[in-house]
């Protein structure tokens, strides 16, 4: 039956576009974040960071063109829709904001924030911590698609959905629409036109996609307004896309250089390992919504196609994994068959390779593209609602807690690092309101490893929630044996990994300064205590007889 496969229709033009701008916005995402808030060279991100990553999803939106075929011989169906892939944009924004960016700050020397040499050794650093970071995801990915089902029954879903609620909610939608609201002529109307259309699925005119309505309409007005001098000046770093046509600079992570920054890269796992699981499990997500749509797709291929694109692209020096996409049903309802994957995957390998995604970059202006951000960060969010049992809610709610510390965390550190109050020598130590000073070091003790904080937050709520008090004890345990490591609530501000003591072997730079034992000793404490009170409270209630299995 394989002969009969349509596997190119008219719905593919649809389900081409949603893909591809999901894809280009995700690109475009990785250069601007870390430019506008770490001052990370942009020339060097297109010829270094950019390929390879493009690359990645090359990879796996042709093997998904492949499985789509083979699904069809194997089933006889004629109808089949390929398995979306795209670059995550929750592991985007952590990517960023919690490994590359914080990896190129701490390379760059104090007082060298304009040498141009200076910046490239740091970000060549953070390139290379962001290769290791994405090579540890796809082997951990490539390992759980062995026997995808442990994390399923290890973690209950609130607590790897409500991490990505916390992600999804408050970075990817909040920080995405300040950079929309500098130009809300603008913004605000591309916002309305992709939330109307895709939210409320209001048809557009011509049966165009939400995401291309919205970037149609925005960018003649950008232009009209640009052309007419009513935007403000841009203070973004003056770029040449015509300096970023053929890089090859990315295909010195083929030599493996790379990997001398492993030791470097441990300290940012508790980022990269939770993303990396969170994938898989949005993978198996994926797999069973494309089986309810018609598609029967082995899970453990699927999440192997996407442990492997993750991979080779990091080989190929990749710093975002990437991860089926939750779209299949929407695209099949598109009348979505192959062909979609089959040209994103040539679209934007080729943006990617050749250099022209700098173009992109330089011309797409941002307020029309990131309403697109906005609205995955509202389907992830909302997602992560509809997939968690009712009872379940308030788990997923308490995982966003941390997540709101990281943002104020993240804003605050932007002001410390201005040159205005580093040159008066003003930092938060010089600070007169002893409580101020003791709310930020509060919640700079939350935002540190906050999705960890997240997963043991939820997971433990939920299983209090169905009366399973002993595996409640277990996360708040796990928990007490994470502070004490650093893995959460480090109080240092890069969070390394740090263990209490030394135990008369390890060396000084592996064991936490003595002024903060306290303050880590307490919380692991207060962990403790509570896994306790758990332990207690469950013994108490199958003594009594009563249930201890839920509601």
């Amino acid at each position: 039956m394989a002969g009969k496969y349509r596997w190119a229709a008219v719905g593919d033009l649809n389900a081409f576009f949603g893909l591809m701008l999901d894809n280009v916005a995700g690109l475009i995402l990785i250069v601007s974040l870390l430019h506008q808030n770490f001052n990370f060279p942009v020339e060097f991100a297109l010829r270094y960071m950019i390929p390879g990553t493009a690359i990645g999803v090359l990879i796996g939106d042709l093997a998904f063109f492949a499985l789509a075929f083979a699904l069809a011989r194997r089933s006889g169906s004629n109808s089949v829709t390929a398995m979306p892939l795209g670059l995550d944009t929750p592991s985007t924004f952590g990517m960023v904001f919690f490994v590359l960016g914080p990896a190129y700050v701490a390379a760059l020397p104090a007082g060298s924030e304009g040498d141009p040499q200076a910046m490239h050794q740091a970000a060549m650093s953070a390139w290379q911590i962001g290769i290791c970071s994405i090579f540890v995801s796809g082997i951990l990915k490539l390992l759980c698609a062995l026997g995808s089902g442990w994390v399923r029954r290890i973690v209950p879903r609130a607590g790897l959905l409500g991490s990505l609620a916390a992600v999804a909610l408050v970075l990817i939608s909040f920080l995405p629409l300040l950079e929309i609201l500098r130009y809300p002529l603008v913004g605000l109307v591309a916002l309305a036109v992709i939330l109307t259309a895709l939210v409320g699925r209001v048809p557009l005119p011509l049966k165009l996609p939400g995401a291309v309505g919205g970037l149609l309409v925005a960018g003649v007005l950008y232009a009209i307004m640009s052309g007419s001098g009513l935007l403000a000046e841009s203070s973004e770093q003056l770029f040449q896309p015509g300096d970023g046509l053929w890089p090859t600079e990315w295909m010195s992570a083929l030599s493996f250089s790379w990997l001398q920054a492993m030791g470097e890269t441990v300290k940012y796992l508790p980022v990269v390992i939770p993303f990396a699981i969170a994938t898989v499990v949005g993978g198996i997500d994926c797999t069973e919504s494309a089986a309810a749509a018609g598609d029967e797709y082995s899970t453990n291929t699927v999440i192997g196609v996407e442990a492997l694109a993750t991979l080779l692209a990091s080989l190929c020096g990749a710093v975002v994994q990437t991860t089926p996409f939750i779209g299949h049903p929407a695209y099949k309802a598109m009348g979505g068959r192959a062909a979609y994957t089959l040209a994103t995957a040539v679209l934007v390998g080729a943006l990617g390779t050749t250099g022209l995604f700098g173009y992109f970059y330089h011309f797409i202006p941002k307020a029309a593209v990131y309403p697109i951000l906005v609205f995955i960060g509202l389907e992830i969010t909302a997602q992560s609602f509809l997939a968690t049992p009712r009872r379940h809610y308030p788990a997923v709610a308490v995982a966003c807690v941390p997540a709101l510390a990281t943002l104020a965390v993240f804003f605050v550190n932007q002001l410390w690092g201005d040159g205005a109050l580093r040159s008066h020598g003003i930092h938060p130590g010089t600070l007169l309101n002893p409580e101020l000073q003791k709310n930020l070091a509060t919640t700079t003790l939350l935002a540190n490893g906050f999705i960890v904080t997240s997963i043991l937050w939820a997971s433990a709520l939920a299983m209090a929630i169905d009366r399973r008090l002993f595996a409640a004890a277990g996360f708040y345990l796990l928990a007490a044996g994470c502070t004490l490591v650093g893995l959460i609530h480090s109080p240092l501000p890069q969070a390394p990994l740090l263990f209490p003591v030394s135990w008369g072997y390890l060396p000084d730079s592996m064991v936490l300064p003595a002024e903060y034992l306290p303050t880590v000793l307490s919380w692991a404490a207060g962990y403790a205590l509570v896994a306790a009170l758990m332990l207690l409270w469950g013994i108490y209630l199958r003594a009594t007889r009563q249930t201890l299995s839920g509601h």
